[in-house]
């Protein structure tokens, strides 16, 4: 991974909203063979369950700042199942902090503590159905009032839908030569119990098919963890044939339900344990066919 960067830098890129669920990162260019630009992907964070690894998140949030990486996350960063409605509420799923009669306020106030020293590279946050289902049963969007809270304390941080977009657009330092390449990122958190044996892989091809547009599509909810390639054969204008390919990649999460697999709802499901952590997106430039690159690989 690229060595970090002095956090006195000023960032390499610049964030805009373009609507309520398609974002635009702009970023510096230089071409040349030693330029890179990574972007943390996130999804199923589930950060208020007792069971979250928040160290091992916070680490990973860490080197973001390091690397300069705008932060994308992918929905249900929110687990709130406590709420006093809930039918899955249990007290021994309560974080200490979360005890008190305002829950969802304090979800948002301490979330929004935790994530204050990264709000300058938390780019995107995407819903999950944890938040939906809030949103359906209490009419308040918890990752609407994080985003906000997060900008309040001086961050760039906007909201996105259950599926959304990020443009990135890759401009040559000298603004004066423009634009130099763009790649999209289509976000989407997902569906499904992901199957004990394909862990949701199959999805990719209807994805593929509805989402024609996507260089590179991140989905989650099944906390399930793993990148493929969809090759495609495209025309030109001009007739030319040429080949290019959609990167799938599937986030895990942060929360270890299975722990020693003595019980839990995950035990009795037979679901297994999950993989924890993240995805890192690197963007680089390949000087032998003058365009940008771009290629995944674990955080962990």
């Amino acid at each position: 991974m690229k060595s970090g960067i002095s956090m006195e830098d000023d960032m390499a890129w610049k964030l805009r909203k373009i609507s309520n669920n398609v974002h635009e990162i702009k970023i510096d260019c230089d071409k040349t063979k030693d330029w890179e630009q990574w972007v943390l992907l996130r999804s199923d964070v589930h950060h208020d369950n007792p069971k979250c690894k928040q160290d091992l998140e916070r680490m990973h949030l860490e080197e973001a700042l390091s690397y300069d990486a705008p932060i994308i996350d992918n929905g249900d960063l929110f687990c709130c199942m406590q709420g006093s409605w809930d039918k899955r509420k249990d007290k021994a799923a309560l974080r200490p902090e979360h005890q008190g009669s305002n829950y969802f306020d304090l979800l948002v106030e301490t979330a929004a503590d935790f994530y204050a020293p990264f709000a300058s590279h938390i780019a995107v946050l995407g819903k999950g159905n944890h938040e939906t289902a809030m949103t359906k049963q209490h009419e308040t969007d918890l990752t609407d009032r994080l985003a906000s809270r997060l900008r309040n304390k001086g961050g760039i941080t906007e909201s996105s839908g259950y599926g959304g977009w990020v443009i990135f657009r890759f401009d040559h330092p000298n603004k004066k030569n423009g634009l130099i390449d763009s790649c999209r990122l289509y976000h989407y958190h997902g569906t499904g119990g992901g199957g004990p044996v394909t862990r949701g892989t199959i999805q990719t091809n209807r994805i593929a098919v509805f989402t024609p547009d996507a260089n590179i599509v991140l989905t989650g909810h099944t906390h399930d963890e793993w990148q493929m390639t969809i090759q495609r054969q495209r025309l030109t204008e001009k007739g030319v044939i040429y080949h290019d390919e959609q990167l799938h990649i599937r986030c895990g999460g942060y929360k270890d339900a299975w722990g020693t697999g003595e019980a839990g709802w995950e035990v009795e499901r037979m679901l297994g344990p999950k993989p924890i952590g993240s995805a890192w997106l690197r963007f680089w430039w390949d000087r032998k066919n003058d365009c940008v690159r771009y290629d995944s690989q674990r955080a962990k």
